[in-house]
């Protein structure tokens, strides 16, 4: 431990000096893992060494910060480390010694142990080690640092050899990371930690994959929804979870197979039991792809290309690019795949064979008018569901807003009858605070939306471009008319030079409708925000 140095009095002899004395004792305490808290080197234990050491120095105890924080870094991210400069720092008359038992739980960063030894030392903060003599010379700074890069390097390799082992679970068809929403991790004999589903939160989320899969839910929200009201999630709105199901339907761990594409671990059959089949899977990948596809328009349109930017190439879906070529009379317009590894590369596709095969889709790609009759009650169920949600929604923000306006009044109030200064401060913090949450709900725009809009008269548009796509195509200009391909076309269209256009696989919005029809007519009036009947 550290030796107590001596100071000589005025009459010559020497008298111990304590650099403990008038200090309050401080102990901090840090594991990194569950399993450590229940060791020799858990919370409880570190803490009784340190606090027997701080009695021993006869210094007074006051408190102990104790963490469970990972790794190395920024200590402030640390939030017992944060706490304690804050304690430390609410005191500045008085002064404080802090005792930990091993310099590895002080930080394993040689840069952050640096920052933190000053950080204490601006503070006027002595330390105190139960396995190191904190030593201001040159040899002590020395060694210090060394010991500081060992606890690094330590924490270094064992991240290496967590990930090695994790890695090599996940290339052998096991999820060794935490459980996923849906499941939870038993222990096998044969697997050692598996995931299998969660009897209680597999069969809603299972009905809502499917759900979303098939267009008996036409959105996400409304698979969300559906999902709050079965209890899978609590404690937020249906859209606070939009982001959560997304990533949900683009993971094929629910479909059973394993993949971490981080680790370069492609997708393979995992031992835990799918909740939805694999087909459900890529169909949920095509209506992700459908909705999350880039629709730039391009701002170099030229009349004498229209469809320049919309088309890719068949075989190596790049984009085909447009030119004019010379020819002796006059020039001649192409299409052209320019991507050089293509067995299409350079080859010309006459733009009005191009052209000529697109019209023709245009023309095939009507609306029947049973399809039209799904789209309106899809439209009209989902459109009552959002007035109903957002009416909810100002009911809501209008009691708060009320709630804040008397919190406001009373504040102000406290503020004019405060007897001390420091009072009066707390109560013009706590004031200003709610006028800004006030001010901010004035300014959101759901609370100020016009639920009585005329949105007939957008459904009705709509449906007439979808009812003859070909004649408003004509109708329109170079910006319009590409804005109509994306409303029409749910992605870019596939080119083959012989071939033409594939229209086996035709995004259009028109066949993705005709689908929720033909998949089962009994449903089509139950198609919208509720799931079917059973």
């Amino acid at each position: 431990m550290n030796n107590r140095p001596r100071q000589h009095s005025s009459f010559g002899k020497s008298t111990p000096e304590d650099p403990y004395e008038g200090r309050e004792g401080l102990v901090y305490a840090r594991v990194s893992s569950k399993r450590q808290e229940t060791e020799g080197t858990g919370l409880e234990s570190q803490e009784g060494r340190c606090v027997k050491d701080i009695k021993s120095i006869l210094v007074e105890y006051k408190k102990t910060f104790p963490d469970s924080f990972t790794g190395g870094g920024d200590f402030m991210k640390r939030p017992a480390m944060k706490e304690m400069l804050g304690y430390i720092d609410d005191r500045p008359h008085k002064k404080f010694v802090v005792v930990f038992d091993d310099l590895k739980r002080f930080a394993r960063d040689v840069e952050f142990h640096l920052k933190l030894r000053a950080a204490f030392k601006a503070r006027d903060v002595l330390l105190r080690c139960l396995n190191y003599n904190f030593d201001e010379s040159p040899e002590g700074r020395f060694s210090e640092i060394i010991m500081a890069a060992q606890a690094e390097l330590e924490r270094h390799q064992n991240s290496r050899q967590v990930v090695q082992k994790q890695k090599a679970r996940l290339e052998l068809g096991y999820w060794p990371f935490g459980g996923k929403k849906g499941y939870q991790i038993v222990k096998d004999p044969l697997h050692g930690k598996l995931a299998i589903p969660y009897k209680k939160e597999a069969g809603p989320l299972k009905e809502a994959l499917e759900g979303f899969s098939t267009g008996v839910f036409v959105r996400k929200i409304d698979a969300c929804r559906f999902l709050v009201q079965k209890k899978f999630w609590t404690g937020q709105s249906p859209e606070k979870y939009i982001d959560k199901f997304a990533s949900m339907l683009a993971d094929p761990f629910y479909a059973g197979y394993i993949q971490y594409p981080s680790w370069e671990v492609e997708r393979r059959l995992g031992h835990h039991k799918g909740i939805v089949s694999l087909e459900t899977f890529e169909q949920n990948q095509k209506r992700n792809k459908r909705e999350s596809l880039g629709k730039r328009i391009r701002v170099d349109l030229s009349k004498d290309f229209p469809l320049r930017g919309l088309l890719v190439c068949a075989y190596c879906k790049k984009h085909l690019t447009a030119a004019p070529s010379k020819g002796r009379p006059k020039k001649y317009n192409y299409y052209v795949c320019h991507h050089k590894p293509c067995k299409a590369y350079g080859k010309s596709l006459r733009k009005k064979d191009v052209e000529d095969r697109f019209y023709k889709i245009l023309k095939q790609s009507t609306l029947k008018k049973e399809v039209e009759t799904v789209i309106t009650a899809v439209f009209d169920k989902v459109w009552s569901q959002e007035v109903a949600t957002l009416e909810k929604d100002q009911l809501a923000k209008e009691h708060t807003r009320k709630e804040l306006e008397s919190k406001i009044s009373q504040l102000s109030d406290m503020v004019i009858s405060a007897k001390s200064e420091r009072l009066k401060a707390t109560y013009e913090t706590q004031l200003d605070q709610k006028a800004q949450e006030l001010e901010e709900m004035e300014e959101d725009p759901i609370a100020k939306a016009d639920l009585k809009i005329p949105y007939r008269t957008a459904l009705n548009k709509s449906i007439g471009l979808l009812r003859s796509p070909y004649f408003a195509w004509k109708k329109l200009g170079l910006v319009e008319q590409h804005r109509l391909f994306y409303f029409i076309f749910t992605e870019k269209l596939e080119y083959a030079d012989k071939e033409g256009y594939r229209t086996d696989k035709l995004p259009s919005a028109v066949r993705l409708f005709e689908d929720f029809v033909n998949q089962n007519p009994l449903d089509v009036e139950m198609l919208g925000i509720e799931p079917r009947c059973r």
